[in-house]
């Protein structure tokens, strides 16, 4: 076999992976990512511990928490993956999950809700929760 005939070989082999989806590792998300009604249930059901954050810009405890869960999503990129739904923007996701104060952090496994902590507390009330989360 020539030196082209193998390289071919090589390239059809890798092709044939990147056609199948086997050569793709899983994507690790390292910050919070914008959570809408349009795609809110999709984000939930496709990761299998999410927690989703709704929040309003004119709202300072959701500021204040903000760099909180920007360090909880670094800290657990690969096993949680964190997301932001404004409230204000879109609103039948928070009606729908009842949301009556921000900051309002709701716990999903699975697609489903399993937690909820409301208000704006310390990190480590929010990292005991998501211990348990992982745990669950």
């Amino acid at each position: 076999m020539s030196y082209d005939d193998e390289l071919e070989k090589i390239k059809m082999r890798k092709l044939a992976e990147i056609l199948s989806g086997r050569h793709q590792r899983p994507t690790v998300v390292a910050e919070p990512v914008e959570v809408t009604d349009l795609n809110f249930k999709q984000f939930i059901s496709s990761n299998k511990y999410s927690v989703v954050d709704f929040w309003a810009e004119w709202c300072a405890p959701c500021r204040a928490i903000a760099p909180i869960v920007k360090e909880l999503a670094e800290q657990y990129a690969g096993k949680v993956v964190f997301g932001k739904l404004n409230v204000d923007e879109n609103p039948r996701t928070a009606s729908e999950y009842g949301i009556m104060g921000i900051p309002t952090l709701i716990l999903f496994k699975d697609g489903r809700p399993v937690d909820m902590v409301v208000g704006a507390v310390p990190k480590r009330v929010l990292e005991g929760r998501i211990v348990k989360l992982l745990q669950s």
